[in-house]
């Protein structure tokens, strides 16, 4: 379907940026974080030619589920490792001096304990320090507007934080039973035995999105599109279920998921995938669940305010999700059931406006869904490195790109880098010998091949994952799949940021045209 006709239309210029997550910037705070250094990499984007900005969900993390951006407790809060502490002191809630005892922490690997032990005293004093301004002060004033603003999430996950911390971090369905079922007075009960501690998770939230605005402000400035992610299910032990337990599909006596979400049985797994998402009760009594498509909306809303472009992780789910019992270990045992398709994009188009959506439409994907994403207009995905395993028919392939509107990555989070896998033993001899004809390369600089893949393609925006820019191999990997330790950690260290980098992304970036008009910096203007 044409962009004129499509529910969601798209821009056409074509673009080249790179992905890399907010946590893997440099800085000396042990994560990447929403001050100076991300300043820093908006510079290096916009004399590199780039004009969009990938990175990952921005909600909290969690220890027990490794630190994963895509299990978060919230769906509309920031991640609070994600403060800079310096931003802190520009605001005036901390002093400068407070930061100089900070911990040395590694530049390759981000060290979620340590870094947890660090921040959040730092948090503390800076609330601390808050809760002394006077009342008039701009600070007090921008934090009750932005309370004001944000009550439909915000009283709840305050509350949801402060009652973790009062139950040991327990899950929400085993807590007291009237507090897990929200029982009206229990909860007004708790909100003023908790006010204190809820209002310290408000006045977190209030720092990451006054900072984050500072960022958004400075990217619009530098013609940079900020390119987040949200996964179309949320966790199971999160703000989201249990101030919304009517829109999710959960046992009333154990409050715990009747279904979860997953994916079956295929080539690469052969018990399928089983995520523990509780699944949406898309309907009641076989009508569309208002109360859903209202938390949606707000959720669409939400990111609108935050970012240029919008991935959804896992489309397909909207045309038929996998629905497995919840008491079955594995994805096995799951089946097909018939998602909202085109009503649910109908209804909350209104939300998204100002907001170009990406579909993440790997994996098996049918006609059907294929024909779901064409018709709204949504942008889909290519990933080169999925493209050579085969014959000239794979549709990964940048000569089988049915138009424009994709975006075309060397790989993503979930997969090796590029040299990595192109070092790797079990990869087949005939899909590396496959690449090589393709490219007319002899692979001594496989990550720049594939970079020149991506930009030479009729795809209209072409992403690098920044280990692909570098040419790093599997050790700086984001993520592995069916893994639940060790991810999420890499880090970029800052020397690796070079002028040398600079003029040859500027470079490649220039010859392919995807510089937007206007925007053709001079390479060395950083």
């Amino acid at each position: 379907m044409s962009a004129e006709k499509a529910m969601f239309p798209h821009d056409d210029k074509r673009r080249c940026g790179i992905l890399l997550h907010i946590s893997s910037l440099p800085g000396r705070f042990g994560i990447g974080q929403i001050g100076q250094k991300a300043f820093d990499f908006l510079d290096f984007l916009s004399a590199s030619g780039q004009s969009v900005w990938q990175f990952l969900p921005l909600g909290p993390t969690k220890a027990d589920l490794d630190y994963s951006p895509y299990m978060s407790s919230s769906a509309f809060a920031g991640n609070p490792l994600l403060i800079c502490p310096q931003g802190l002191v520009q605001m005036g809630l901390i002093e400068a001096k407070e930061l100089s005892d900070t911990p040395r922490f590694s530049e390759y690997l981000v060290e979620f304990e340590k870094v947890e032990t660090f921040m959040w005293p730092v948090l503390k004093r800076a609330f601390s320090r808050f809760a002394l301004m006077s009342s008039s002060s701009k600070a007090k004033q921008e934090y009750g507007s932005f309370c004001k603003k944000n009550r439909f999430w915000l009283d709840d996950y305050a509350l949801f934080m402060a009652l973790k911390e009062k139950f040991s971090q327990r899950a929400w369905y085993q807590w007291p039973r009237n507090v897990a079922v929200r029982e009206p007075a229990t909860i007004d009960a708790v909100r003023k035995e908790l006010s204190k501690d809820s209002d310290f998770h408000k006045f977190v939230q209030w720092v990451f999105f006054h900072q984050w605005k500072n960022l958004k402000q400075r990217a619009e400035e530098k013609g940079i599109r900020l390119f987040g992610d949200i996964p179309i299910y949320v966790a199971p032990d999160s703000a989201d279920v249990w101030a919304n337990q009517e829109c999710f599909e959960l046992d009333t006596y154990s409050l715990r998921p009747k279904f979860v979400a997953g994916v079956p049985p295929d080539y690469f797994s052969k018990t399928g995938q089983r995520w523990g998402n509780p699944i949406y009760r898309w309907k009641v009594n076989g009508l569309p669940n208002i109360a859903l498509y209202e938390w949606w909306k707000k959720r669409l809303s939400h990111m609108a305010g935050l970012l240029h472009i919008l991935r959804i992780d896992h489309f397909r789910g909207f045309q038929a999700y996998w629905q497995i019992p919840a008491k079955e270990p594995t994805a096995v045992n799951g089946k097909w059931v018939r998602g909202p398709g085109r009503f649910f994009f109908e209804q909350v188009k209104d939300a998204v406006k100002e907001l170009e959506i990406v579909a993440e439409d790997l994996g098996t994907i049918t006609r059907p869904v294929i024909r779901l994403r064409e018709e709204l207009g949504l942008a889909g995905m290519k990933v080169l490195i999925f493209a050579f395993g085969s014959d000239e028919k794979n549709l990964y392939l940048p000569h089988n790109f049915e138009h424009t509107n994709f975006y075309v990555y060397s790989g993503t989070h979930d997969n090796n880098t590029v040299v990595g896998w192109y070092l790797d033993p079990n990869i087949p001899e005939y899909a590396k010998a496959r690449l090589r004809r393709y490219a007319n390369s002899d692979g001594s600089r496989i990550h720049w091949d594939f970079l020149r893949l991506a930009y030479s393609s009729v795809a209209r925006t072409a992403i690098l994952p920044m280990q692909d820019v570098l040419g790093f191999g599997s050790d700086c990997r984001m993520n592995t799949p069916s893994t639940s330790k060790g991810n999420w950690r890499w880090r970029l260290a800052e020397r690796f940021v070079t002028d040398e980098v600079v003029s040859a992304l500027h470079s490649e970036a220039k010859f392919y045209a995807r510089i937007p008009s206007g925007k053709d910096t001079p390479k060395n203007q950083r």
